[in-house]
Formats: structure tokens, sequence, C-alpha cells
């Protein structure tokens, strides 16, 4: 049995819930400072890949990546291609995950006690030193409870990435592209077992956010 969409679905989800938790961690982090209506604004456009079909997210990616698009254009004169390569797949799915990571590290950031950081003003600590060694350990379960969730929305990404990358066995098929190859070409067995790799492997990821989630409440 072909193991390259499980290779690269996991390459894929690694790496984009990698970028997806610094992007996230410095969106949550600066606008929760911001006045009301920036912040509503700004949490609305981050949101917006969570609730639109994962098509219509595709769609806009090839507007602004396609090989007839300026900045698609642009990047290919300079080798970098994201139609139709795997790291066009970390894209999309970086795309989709990250309102997920973004508003789980809000929570976790909104639910910190500011007072923690007034205490480390007073002992001469600055606001570099006081995110690092207070605000994210505190926020750490749920950061983590995140982190693994977005991993989970990435390594199950389907409509953007087709959209975008398509299906190549050997170059750009994942485990949910080669489920719908498998069962377009009435492959049943080997849909299946994609199939069940992926359920297995969700349901760990699932484990471990439930155990961060208890843990979270409990601190």
């Amino acid at each position: 049995m072909d193991l390259f969409p499980l290779h690269n679905s996991l390459r894929i989800a690694a790496i984009s819930s990698v970028i997806v938790f610094f992007l996230s961690i410095f969106a949550a982090y600066y606008i929760r400072r911001l006045p009301k209506l920036l912040k509503g604004v700004l949490d609305v456009v981050l949101t917006l890949p969570l609730v639109l079909p994962p098509t219509v997210v595709g769609y806009f990616l090839l507007l602004v990546f396609g090989l007839r698009r300026p900045l698609g254009v642009f990047l290919d004169e300079y080798g970098i291609r994201f139609v139709m390569t795997w790291y066009g797949g970390v894209l999309s799915a970086a795309v989709v995950s990250f309102p997920l990571m973004y508003r789980t590290v809000r929570g976790a950031f909104e639910s910190y006690d500011e007072t923690l950081s007034e205490a480390g003003r007073t002992l001469g600590m600055s606001n570099t030193k006081i995110f690092w060694r207070v605000m994210m350990p505190y926020s750490r379960s749920g950061i983590l409870a995140g982190f693994v969730l977005s991993f989970a929305r990435a390594l199950g990404e389907y409509g953007a990435t087709s959209m975008l990358i398509g299906y190549t066995p050997g170059r750009t098929a994942t485990i949910s592209t080669t489920v719908y190859q498998m069962w377009r070409t009435n492959n049943d067995e080997a849909a299946l077992f994609y199939v069940l790799i992926n359920l297995a492997i969700s349901t760990v990821v699932l484990l471990i956010a439930n155990l961060l989630e208890k843990k979270t409440r409990r601190s």
C-alpha cells in the first residue's frame, strides 16, 4: 500500500501547525489590546476561514496565488509555486486551521490574570520577559489544546487543498484527496485503509486535546 499520502498529510499538518502556532500567538497577543471596533473587525477577518466552505477558501487562494495572477506570476519567477505543489498544501492547511488556533489562544490570553503582569513589573521584569516567563506558562494548556486541534484540522483538510494542489500520486496526494480518488475509482479497499488511518490519528489527537482541556479547567 502506498504510504506517501500519509507521509505527505503528516508533513503538511506538522509544518502548517507550527506556522499557525506562532502567527496565532502573535495575532492574539496584539489584537486583544486594540480598540473594541478594530478588534472586532480583525476578529471577523481572521475567523472567516472557519465558517466559509473550504472550497471557497481554496478559490480565494487561487485568486491570489494562481499562476495567472500577479502575485502568483511574481513568486513563480523566483521558483515559488503554491499551485500543484505539496507546500501549497501547507498554505491551504494553515489558512483553514488558523482560526481554530487563534480563537483558542485568544481565549487563553483573555483569561490571563493581568495582576500577574503588574507583579512582574514591580520586580523589574520587562514586557518580553513577562510574556515568556509568566503569560505563556499560565496559558500553556489552552495554547497546546489549540495546537492539537489545528493539527487535526490541517490533517483532515480537503476542500481548499484539493483546489490548490489537486491530486498527483507521489507529489501532492494527501489522505483526504486519496480517499476521494480511491472511492471515485471504486477502490474501496484502499479508501477504507486511508479512512482507518485518518480515524486512528484523529482519535489520538482528540484524546490529547480533551486531556489538555481538562487540565486547563483544573488550573
